[in-house]
């Protein structure tokens, strides 16, 4: 049992000081993001450098990373160490490609919003620039062309 230290924050000042409801940190401990422990009372107390990881996921679900992206990238982390400046560029590194592919999706879309569709999210039976005879129907439902990535 880890005997109360000043950097140690109940579950309520950690919520606060991190700007997340205690239910958020629950369900992001339960998935292996964030650690806490128990007091002698059985309270749950947070390391307050916990906070940096919250940070870090708060930043990276903004961007609209999974929570699966954010577990990797923090699994290389250890919970004993702070989220400092060169862990933070090893972690951000991973998501570059992602989200420069997310990027060039959401500049396609808009470049195309004001014109046509594109994609044939609307099941459209043709469309002669993007979808000719519904060809994109052959790889399912929906908006085939952002789901793949393959925006022309």
């Amino acid at each position: 049992m880890k005997k109360v230290a000043p950097n140690d924050l109940s579950v309520g000042k950690f919520a606060a000081r991190a700007g997340v409801p205690v239910s958020t940190l629950h369900y992001y401990e339960a998935e292996g993001l964030i650690q806490s422990w128990r007091n002698g009372a059985n309270h749950r107390r947070y390391d307050r450098r916990e906070l940096r990881r919250v940070a870090v996921i708060k930043v990276a679900q903004s961007v609209g990373l999974t929570l699966a992206e954010i577990r990797a990238a923090l699994a290389e982390i250890p919970h004993d160490r702070s989220v400092d400046k060169s862990a933070w560029e090893r972690v951000s590194e991973t998501w570059r490609a992602r989200l420069d592919a997310e990027i060039a999706v959401m500049q396609a879309l808009r470049d195309q919003l004001g014109s046509c569709i594109g994609c044939g999210c609307l099941s459209l039976q043709s469309c002669p620039l993007y979808n000719p005879n519904d060809v994109l129907a052959a790889e399912g439902a929906g908006p085939r062309r952002t789901l793949t990535r393959e925006i022309p």
